[in-house]
């Protein structure tokens, strides 16, 4: 058996013994495609598209239908990293991939980023108040 050989057994044989790890169902599906999504259907794939059924929106919905709206969403981690995922595509694609861009991207991440630290550092600030004493 040469090299190359012994290297693609190897392989296969590590594969096998990760595939029927108990643990590897975690990571069964990420990186995939959705479920919905067609390619014969929907044409080539955007990371930025919902390809599930649409509902109403909740800017439309009554106050009497909030509940029942809430109840029939997927509260599964994967759908919120989905949801995650397809508002950066939308953000990316709105700001940081058109042809002439402008500085809005750098603008808002540097925003983010002091609001985040803020949040993290409020409890450190709040001490440092200036008081006025009598």
């Amino acid at each position: 058996m040469n090299y190359i050989q012994r290297i693609v057994c190897f392989a296969k044989t590590n594969m096998q013994k990760i595939q029927d790890h108990p643990a590897a169902g975690v990571f069964k599906g990420i990186g995939d495609y959705p479920a919905e999504y067609n390619p014969k259907v929907h044409g080539p794939y955007d990371p930025a598209r919902f390809y599930g059924t649409p509902s109403t929106p909740f800017s439309e919905l009554k106050l009497c239908e909030v509940p029942q709206w809430l109840k029939c969403r997927n509260k599964s981690a994967k759908s919120l990293a989905a949801l995650f995922s397809r508002a950066y595509w939308r953000w990316s694609h709105q700001y940081v991939q058109p042809k002439r861009t402008t500085a809005a991207p750098l603008i808002q991440g540097l925003t983010g980023m002091m609001l985040i630290f803020y949040i993290i550092n409020y409890g450190k600030t709040i001490r440092h108040r200036n008081y006025k004493y009598h």
